[in-house]
């Protein structure tokens, strides 16, 4: 079995963060039946994460990560072990934990506006229609779509859509949020537009996120730390890096600092020599 390194917050931001533990993944493992015999996805994960903490989780496809994402959602259970958040135990799916997934999860047939709208009425049944109809308008001007509120999915293009769902997820007001590749689909400058507005909304509300990505930078510039997985079957977290950089982040400043090419040498090290998949 792995080490499990323990891990320190940086300090620019352990100065935002408070200090006790908010999100704790303890000792999870999750084991699939199959007719050859029993499939171990994840074994020992162990992981604690601050309130206001913004985590990615990265790795090769079938090492669990989308897997441990649905545990804390709630969508599905440790074979063992336990995912707390505020010290209690996740059972079943809850607004508390909201996910935003890579292909959107709209409504086709309502607008943006009744696409955020139809959570909020679902979860605030005692609210008024206007206040439910003033959180949906403030969030939908939050990600930038007020002028696009009464267009349907198919009338909005791939990174209109994600703001959607990221409006969506936020007029919960979840204290966790979940992002599974949410940024997987776009184009490269859509991509990088996008990271930015997810920092500036992370900045302004301060929820904790855990956020799967596949792509190294994405990771750097996002996280606070990025979580490491090791290879499937009986995957489990092989490292943590801790990313020093103060924020708010430019992303050219950061990428004429040397700390970013040594992390990013560290975690291509880790994914592609030590933990390479083989494909043979």
């Amino acid at each position: 079995m792995q080490t499990i390194p323990t891990t320190t917050t940086t300090p620019s931001t352990a100065a935002t963060l408070k200090p006790d533990p908010f999100l704790v993944i303890e000792n999870v493992s999750k084991v699939y039946p199959t007719p050859k015999g029993n499939y171990t996805v994840l074994q020992d994960v162990n992981l604690t994460v601050r309130e206001g903490e913004f985590i990615t989780l990265i790795g090769h496809s079938g090492c669990g990560k989308s897997t441990l994402l649905n545990m804390v959602s709630g969508f599905n259970k440790p074979s063992s072990g336990e995912v707390r958040v505020q010290s209690k135990r996740i059972t079943e799916p809850g607004p508390d934990r909201m996910v935003v997934f890579q292909n959107y999860s709209l409504l086709p047939w309502k607008t943006a506006f009744e696409n955020v709208y139809i959570g909020i009425h679902s979860v605030y049944p005692d609210k008024s229609k206007a206040e439910k109809t003033e959180i949906a308008n403030e969030h939908l001007a939050l990600v930038g779509l007020t002028e696009a509120a009464n267009k349907k999915p198919t009338q909005l293009s791939g990174g209109m859509k994600q703001r959607v769902s990221i409006a969506r997820a936020l007029a919960l007001r979840p204290q966790v949020l979940l992002l599974d590749e949410p940024f997987g689909a776009l184009d490269p400058i859509t991509r990088e537009e996008l990271q930015e507005e997810l920092l500036a909304i992370w900045r302004s509300s301060r929820v904790t996120v855990l956020m799967i990505t596949h792509d190294i930078d994405e990771a750097l510039f996002l996280s606070d730390r990025v979580v490491m997985m090791t290879n499937g079957p009986s995957a489990t977290i092989g490292e943590i890096l801790e990313i020093p950089f103060p924020r708010p982040r430019n992303r050219t400043q950061l990428l004429e600092d040397p700390d970013y090419y040594d992390l990013r040498n560290q975690a291509l090290d880790f994914l592609y020599r030590r933990f390479a998949h083989d494909d043979a």
